[in-house]
């Protein structure tokens, strides 16, 4: 079978992608990747084929703000982005018997899979992202968004008419295929089968009229990466540190500086991720460890708490690792994750999008807990890591 997935945005949008794509490959499967440039070396280091789509996306990690922008500004971009997803897709799926795409911004690809008279499977990473009753949609605070603002109908209605924008370029490129007009965007990309690529006890789907989805579980790319020397040695000099980390989205002002003085009132040591935010330490104390990529999945289980943003990926690693977690959240999913690690009790929701030290400390306090440790000990066995091998099985 000859499978292409595609995705837009950071790592935690591609990283599921690679998983799944490494999993095909090892059945045998001729498997292709369509993402943003910055992962063509994650992608080929694993012999699969790789199409960049859209511009390199890591100066957006940079701390600080950006003002939202104008309309024209937008517009400018969605027409751009859609064209290139309809050029990279269109060569990327030549040949291919099956179009899966991963997360929430691919709106060429089932346009381009039904040109070309083959299947199409869209794939969200959480399950704020399909429409329910039982839950908000993703937040999106510079879209003016804010959690709670109004009734769970009300927005998604509002979400709805998110998608409205992507329209016209969309229905633009479907005429010059001979392809009919949309009218919802959303549900067309969605479409009324979609699956659901996350754990069923972290992020469980509610069932819901109108839906009919697939939770495979969430797609993992196993890492046998061993730790360097530099992390092995500062882990055996005292107790478990906290590892600090935003991933591949832009962090808060002086983030770096709350991070690392809310360990140190605590009486910890930190480890702090770069990432893309380009996170640093506040001075070159022993206690505290800057590095760069690492193999989360072994760091996790050797820290005593792990402090991030709530993206879809990190939280389900560090509930593998039972790890107790703080979450940050800043946008889209992260919300509702930072609620989910709340309510089974594994971790601390910290209040609001940017933390001071007082804030931090307070929230870190609480997730060092014994009783939160604990908790987050005994969810972690329960975590499914045959997400891919699921999802496989369904394409086969």
């Amino acid at each position: 079978m000859r499978v292409l997935l595609s995705t837009i945005g950071s790592r935690g949008d591609v990283q599921p992608v690679v998983a799944l794509a490494a999993h095909l490959k090892r059945l045998g499967h001729e498997v292709r990747v369509c993402a943003p440039p910055d992962f063509r070396a994650q992608v080929e280091g694993l012999a699969v084929p790789f199409i960049p789509v859209g511009p390199e996306l890591r100066s957006t990690g940079k701390t600080g703000m950006v003002a939202p922008p104008t309309p024209q500004q937008r517009r400018q971009l969605i027409e751009t982005t859609v064209a290139d997803q309809f050029t990279a897709l269109m060569s990327a799926a030549e040949g291919c018997d099956v179009i899966v795409a991963g997360g929430y911004l691919v709106i060429a690809g089932r346009s381009v899979a039904e040109h070309l008279g083959i299947r199409y499977v869209m794939a969200a990473y959480c399950p704020v992202f399909l429409p329910s009753p039982h839950h908000a949609p993703p937040v999106f605070p510079m879209l003016g968004d804010t959690p709670g603002s109004a009734d769970n109908a009300t927005l998604w209605e509002r979400d709805q008419h998110k998608y409205a924008i992507f329209r016209d370029p969309l229905n633009a490129h479907r005429e010059a295929l001979g392809l009919a007009p949309v009218t919802d965007v959303r549900a067309h990309l969605f479409t009324d089968k979609p699956w659901l690529a996350a754990d069923p006890v972290l992020a469980p789907w509610p069932p819901t009229d109108g839906l009919d989805v697939t939770q495979t579980g969430a797609w993992i790319l196993p890492d046998e990466r061993q730790l360097s020397a530099e992390i092995e040695a500062f882990l055996e000099a005292g107790e478990p540190p906290v590892y600090f980390g935003f991933g591949s989205i832009r962090a808060p002002q002086d983030l770096s500086r709350a991070m690392i003085e809310s360990a140190r009132a605590l009486g910890r040591r930190a480890i702090v991720l770069q990432g893309w935010a380009d996170l640093s330490l506040v001075d070159d104390a022993d206690d505290c460890l800057s590095i760069g990529e690492v193999n989360q999945q072994a760091l996790f289980k050797r820290v005593a708490a792990v402090v991030h943003h709530g993206g879809a990926g990190t939280t389900t690693t560090a509930a593998r690792a039972g790890a107790p977690q703080v979450v940050i959240p800043q946008h889209s999913d992260q919300f509702y994750l930072a609620d989910r690690v709340a309510s089974l009790g594994i971790g601390v929701a910290h209040d609001g999008s940017t933390p001071t030290t007082a804030s931090l400390t307070s929230a870190l306090a609480r997730a060092l807990e014994p009783e939160v440790a604990a908790n987050a000990k005994g969810i972690a066995g329960t975590v499914r890591t045959d997400g891919t091998a699921v999802a496989a099985r369904l394409l086969v």
